[in-house]
């Protein structure tokens, strides 16, 4: 079993269970982590700053950079400049594309393990995340504030304040606005050099040339032999084969064969409905669902002109 595979194996087996400290209270998901932990209790080297502590001398002076602000490690790329040797060597990898985390389920790879933990729990269902204010629970801290500041809060309308004039949904930036638009006005920017054919995306067209015209990189389903222009699709075709459902539900028992589809089913645990008909002003929980009923409500609107 590789690293990655060996890694999710261990999640599998802790969905539910808690390792808690005896001395501070946090708690963990996995009892390794927790006797890592408990090394911070036993420390005899204390920052005066912070308080944080450390097994070693040598460990407290590098982390007293932090706080003088003495950066002597530099990136030979873009010259920034870091405080210790690991924030050098995982800031590096941004130049160089390194994955070295890779999923043993879905094969998605991560510059950071952190990543690559977070991303696990999308396999086993933990979320040990839970909102203070209605016990709904997340698989990172940055979903839980993300549902705070949409549900509990009046911040959305302030972060999306770009509207589409079509269907009412709302974007962050006004070019997010301009790339939806084309779905509604038809506008085709990516032609095919060698027919008259148009794309409203740039993805489309990738697979137009490899179906059409034999051009880019082709992946084949081996039990159907369907094209693919992304290995990413095929692996999730295949599952569909296969059966294989590695994403799961955390509210319920439905797992699903690929990530977007466990994203939408999700919208149905929610009572949040952020897309807005610009029409009717009658509200939708995802963007399939205000499209279908803009085109109806647009009809009738135009009939009643």
């Amino acid at each position: 079993m590789s690293k990655a595979g060996l890694k999710y194996h261990a999640l599998t087996h802790s969905v539910g269970q808690s390792y808690s400290c005896m001395q501070c209270e946090k708690c963990f998901t996995r009892q390794y982590t927790l006797k890592r932990h408990m090394n911070v209790h036993s420390s005899k080297y204390q920052c005066i700053e912070c308080g944080k502590k450390f097994l070693d001398n040598n460990k407290l002076n590098t982390h007293r950079r932090i706080h003088s602000g003495e950066k002597p490690f530099k990136c030979s790329v873009c010259s920034r400049r870091f405080a210790q040797a690991v924030q050098l060597a995982v800031h590096s990898r941004i130049h160089s594309g390194e994955k070295c985390y890779k999923c043993g389920t879905c094969d998605k790879a991560f510059s950071l393990s952190g990543h690559l933990n977070s991303h696990m729990r999308v396999h086993t269902g933990d979320r040990p995340y839970k909102c203070s204010l209605c016990d709904k629970s997340f698989t990172t801290s940055s979903n839980l504030n993300s549902h705070k500041s949409r549900t509990h809060s009046n911040k959305l309308l302030h972060k999306k304040s770009y509207y589409c004039p079509y269907c009412g949904i709302l974007f962050q930036t006004s070019t997010d606005v301009q790339r939806h638009v084309s779905i509604h006005t038809g506008v085709k920017p990516y032609s095919c050099r060698h027919c008259c054919e148009r794309f409203t995306w740039h993805q489309r067209l990738k697979t137009h040339l490899l179906k059409s015209h034999n051009e880019g990189t082709c992946f084949t389903c081996h039990i159907c032999q369907q094209k693919f222009s992304q290995s990413r699709n095929l692996k999730t075709h295949v599952r569909r084969h296969e059966g294989v459902k590695p994403y799961v539900c955390s509210e319920c028992p439905k797992r699903f064969c690929a990530a977007g589809d466990l994203k939408e089913h999700q919208l149905v645990h929610s009572s949040f409905k952020q897309f807005c008909c610009s029409l009717c002003d009658e509200s939708f929980k995802s963007t399939r669902t205000v499209k279908k009923h803009f085109k109806r409500c647009s009809y009738i609107h135009n009939m009643n002109l």
